[in-house]
This record gives C-alpha cells, sequence and structure tokens, in this order.
C-alpha cells in the first residue's frame, strides 16, 4: 500500500525542503509538492497529514550499548547519586525491594566520583560492605572504565595484596595492603562476571522494552557495542539477536559493534563464527558491523592514555589497553577479511596510535574498510589535520560535553583542551563525523546531543557564549551528523539517512521546528511519529 505524507516540512538536505513524501514498499518513491505527491495517491494510498510539521531522516545512533542501557532501566538506579552515602541507601532499599532479584548478586552503573558533593574520592570495599557483606556487589563508574566491589567480590576471585594482577586491568590495593574493591579496564569485567547474568528470556523483554524508548525519542537505527562487552556470550547473543528481528518483533534497525576478549577468539568469529556463517539479507533491519577495539579507559576516570600526562598529574599518562602489537594483529587480520575496525579513543596518545595503526592496515594506501575514531575527544591542530586528511571517520558524542566541561581545562591544560571536543573544526575540514551517545554513558536521546552540538552549553545553558563557541555547528550539519553520516560510517549512505527517493522510509515527525525554535528548546524536542522501512513504530 502507498503512503504519503503531506503538509509537512520536510528536510531534504542543507538549504532544501520539500511538503511531501510518497512512500511505496518500505522505500521512498517521491519527494515534491503537495500537490505533485498528492497527485500520486489511489484509492488505497494512506494519507498522513503532517499539519505543518517538520519531518527529518530517522536519527542513527553511530555507538551505544543499546542492551546495556535496558539493563540499567532494570537495576537499582545510581546515575549521578550525589554522594557515597546516598549510593548505599539506594542499593540496601533495592535490595530490600526485590530480594529476589539481587539474592545472587548486584550490579549497577552509573556513579561519578566528580558528581559526589562531600568527597571526590573512589567508592571502595569498605562502602559497598555497608550495603551487604553477604553478596557480591559491583557498581560501575558511569563512563564503564572502574568499577568498585565489595570484599565478597574480592573473596570469590580469590586475590589479595600479592595476587598477579590480571591481562589488561588492574586491581587496585589499599592503604592496609589488601585489594580496595577498585577494579580497571578487562579487570572490570572479571568482577562484573561475578554477578550472575540476565536469562534470555529477560534479555529478549529488555531488547524489546528498550526498542520502545529508542523509537519514542526518534531513533531508527543503532550501532550498538553489546556483543563482546555486556553480552559476553557471542553466539547466544547473535541467536537472540536474529530470533527478535526475524519475528518481526523489532522496531529499529540494529548493526553490531563486535568486541573480542582474546585474538584466537576473533579468528574463529572470522573462520567459523558469525561473520563467516551468519545469515544477513541485503535489506535486513539487522546487520554486521566492525570490529570494536578499546585503546584507553576515559578521561573522568584519569585512565584516557594522554601523551604528556595529566595537567594535574604529569606522571600519570593514563591506561592503554589493547597495546600497539596486539592491535596491529587485530587491524591485520581485519584487513584480510574486508573488515571495518572502529577504536574507544579518548586522549591525544590513544588517537595517534590508533592512526598509526590503522594507516598501516589501509588498503591501497586509503581507508577504504572506513575504519573509525570512538569519542576522538582530546586532540590537538595536527591530529585534527590528520583524521581529515587520511579519511578516519570519527563516532563523536557532543553530549559529553554537559559533564566533561567541567573537566577537560582542569585535566588536560586550557591550550589542549582548546582544540578538544573540536567536533565543528573536523567537519569544516571535511572529515565524516557522526553522531551517537555511548548509552548508557548518557541517554539515548538525541535532541539533547544535536543541542550540545549546535549550542556548546550544558543542560542549564551554561556557559553563556558557549564552551570554545568556534566548535558549534549549524542544525542541519548536526541532524546530517546523525543521519547520513552514520550511515556512511555503515556503507549505507546511498540508501539510509536522506529523505530521497529509493532510501528508506526512515522518518521522523517532530513536536516543533528544530530549524527555527530557539536553540535552548532542542534538548526539550520529542517525536509526533516515528517511522521504519515506512512502518509507523510510535505515535505521540
Amino acid at each position: 500500500m502507498k503512503k504519503i505524507l503531506h503538509h509537512g516540512k520536510v528536510y531534504v538536505e542543507k538549504g532544501v525542503f520539500a511538503e511531501a513524501v510518497l512512500i511505496e514498499g518500505g522505500l521512498i518513491a517521491a519527494v515534491g509538492s503537495n500537490e505533485d505527491i498528492l497527485s500520486l495517491a489511489d484509492r488505497e494510498t494512506e494519507l498522513l497529514d503532517c499539519g505543518g510539521k517538520t519531518l527529518i531522516p530517522g536519527l542513527n545512533d553511530s555507538h551505544l550499548h543499546f542492551m546495556q542501557f535496558g539493563e540499567t532501566l532494570n537495576q537499582v538506579d545510581i546515575d549521578g547519586v550525589p554522594s557515597i552515602d546516598e549510593m548505599i541507601k539506594r542499593c540496601r532499599d533495592f535490595i530490600d525491594k526485590y530480594p529476589e532479584k539481587v539474592k545472587d548478586g548486584l550490579h549497577a552503573m552509573g556513579w561519578n566520583q566528580d558528581l559526589f558533593v562531600d568527597s571526590d574520592r573512589l567508592p571502595d570495599r569498605h562502602d559497598l560492605d555497608q550495603i551487604s557483606r553477604e553478596i557480591p556487589i559491583v557498581l560501575e563508574r558511569v563512563c564503564g572504565h572502574i568499577v568498585t566491589s565489595n570484599t565478597k567480590v574480592i573473596e570469590l576471585l580469590g586475590i589479595d595484596g600479592d595476587s598477579p594482577q590480571f591481562p589488561d586491568g588492574d586491581f587496585l590495593i589499599g592503604e592496609d595492603g589488601y585489594p580496595s574493591g577498585i577494579f580497571t579496564a578487562n579487570a572490570c569485567n572479571i568482577a562484573k562476571a561475578l554477578i550472575p547474568d540476565f536469562s534470555m528470556e529477560e534479555r529478549r523483554k529488555i531488547l524489546l522494552e528498550t526498542m520502545k524508548y529508542g523509537v519514542a525519542h526518534g531513533l531508527t537505527s543503532v550501532q550498538s557495542n553489546d556483543v563482546g562487552t555486556t553480552f559476553m556470550d557471542g553466539p547466544a547473543a547473535f541467536k537472540l539477536f536474529h530470533d527478535v528481528y526475524d519475528s518481526g518483533e523489532a522496531l529499529l534497525r540494529y548493526r553490531h559493534q563486535v568486541c573480542f576478549n582474546d585474538f584466537a577468539a576473533f579468528e574463529t568469529y572470522l573462520t567459523e563464527g558469525e561473520f563467516a556463517c551468519g545469515k544477513y539479507g541485503g535489506d535486513s533491519w539487522l546487520t554486521l558491523g566492525p570490529l570494536k577495539l578499546f585503546k584507553d579507559g576515559s578521561l573522568g576516570a584519569r585512565t584516557a592514555l594522554m601523551r604528556d600526562g595529566y595537567a594535574v598529574d604529569r606522571e600519570n599518562h593514563g591506561l592503554e589497553w589493547i597495546k600497539d602489537d596486539e592491535m596491529e594483529k587485530y587491524c591485520q587480520l581485519a584487513k584480510k577479511y574486508g573488515l571495518q575496525v572502529v577504536t574507544h579513543v579518548i586522549g591525544d596518545a590513544a588517537i595517534e596510535k590508533t592512526i598509526d595503526c590503522y594507516e598501516k592496515a589501509f588498503v591501497d594506501g586509503e581507508n577504504k574498510l572506513r575504519h573509525a575514531l570512538i569519542h576522538c575527544q582530546i586532540t590537538d591542530e595536527g591530529l585534527l589535520t590528520r583524521i581529515a586528511e587520511k579519511g578516519i571517520l570519527v563516532f563523536a558524542q557532543p553530549i559529553f560535553l554537559d559533564y566533561d566541561r567541567n573537566i577537560v581545562e582542569e585535566l588536560c591544560g586550557k591550550e589542549l583542551a582548546s582544540t578538544s571536543y573540536a567536533f565543528g573544526t573536523l567537519q569544516r575540514k571535511g572529515a565524516h563525523i557522526s553522531y551517537g551517545t555511548d548509552c548508557p554513558v548518557e541517554d539515548c536521546n538525541p535532541f539533547p546531543n544535536i543541542y550540545m552540538a549546535v549550542t556548546r552549553k550544558d543542560k542549564s545553558g551554561q556557559p553563556e557564549g558557549g564552551f570554545y563557541p568556534g566548535e558549534c555547528v549549524d542544525v542541519a550539519d548536526a541532524i546530517d551528523a546523525y543521519t547520513i553520516e552514520s550511515a556512511y560510517g555503515e556503507f549505507m549512505e546511498d540508501r539510509k539517512g536522506r529523505i530521497k527517493a529509493g532510501y528508506y522510509a526512515d522518518l521522523v515527525l517532530l513536536d516543533r521546528d528544530i530549524f527555527t525554535v530557539d536553540p535552548m528548546e532542542i534538548k526539550d524536542i520529542l517525536p509526533e511519529m516515528t517511522m521504519v522501512g515506512g512502518k509507523v513504530v510510535y505515535r505521540k
């Protein structure tokens, strides 16, 4: 059946708008004036009046952890807690309210020591022991690169002050010579593994509930790193996603970004695993995407890999998660199989080292596999120019500045801060830059992210003139970063991310005009309707 959306303000591309859209077979068949498009209707055509409201392409988050976000919605809420005492109280209350859910352990994510009003110290085992000493407890910092645990976790792991450190991750030792309960990098996964996982039935329900949240906020596509991070059992994860998508229950498009804990597992994946045997149709809503690597930690945790160390501690250069030689092995094998690589990089040293590795894995001297830098936060002019000239993609999160603007000058110095989070500069230099949220580090709602890119102000409107306002972009560029550029990051720019003939009918009708509204209101915009493949998946 044909569908026509008419009497809208249809964003086609920068500076170009239309009034109506014809949809057939899940694709956009024509775009034009009300008169021209309505003349194509027949008796069975469904007509949808946009009422003069703005219609944009479906928004595509280029990097997040979708399943992990769903998990946080089913765990105790410690996001942004103002103190360790408040976190302890919330966890105790959760245990009292849901004893069956936590009888074998409690896990949650969201604390940030920089938001504590009474102290900025990291919580440790002594704090979490006040929640319980009977069950293992693991609470993640909002970045996911540090966790803290109670003493029960340490006992179950069988470690003490003299135990060897874990590969690619540490457990910190307290002043008493015993593990403090604080774990970093890959050691976080070892601690979290003690907490019983959700059942497959629970995960399916969580996934579908999270999809409802996504489409209600205008997401029609997500590029998500769940396999190998949130969901460690790869084959089970792939099966779950296939089952949901094959049944037709899915509400949005999903592209896997896949992690591995060791090189042998990556080789198996390529030769006899999902990459070799998985079935994905050409127009499937479910697609298999790149290899995901981690090069460093996070700025807030002081584990981002920095060339000259931190301004407050020049001896601390951060944490190098995957070493250069190991990373090169991954990238060279990915090149052999024609696989894109995307890498978590925050510090300037991590960015530089990753670019070096990518260049060695270029095809015919060019970035034909579209290798990308995820986050790409701390940069100088040389790195920005090199990224653009080498055609390396950037999957950016402007919304990170809502918090990071408070710490970046202190941790990096004003000179380096002035050229960091330089997403406007990258766009002007011609780099392919797309937007995402890294949810659940931030909410996957795209509109606060667009607001931050346009205004460089936090959610309260500060600073008044914007944080290094030369990096602001206009609304059209921000929407393009969330649509056509995100599609470019998954090799789909020829059929996704524009309202043009031949493209997927992934559309979002907004409750106000994002192009003319007071920029302060952009963060509050919500969809009136979301459509994926011509199917209405959300209506207000």
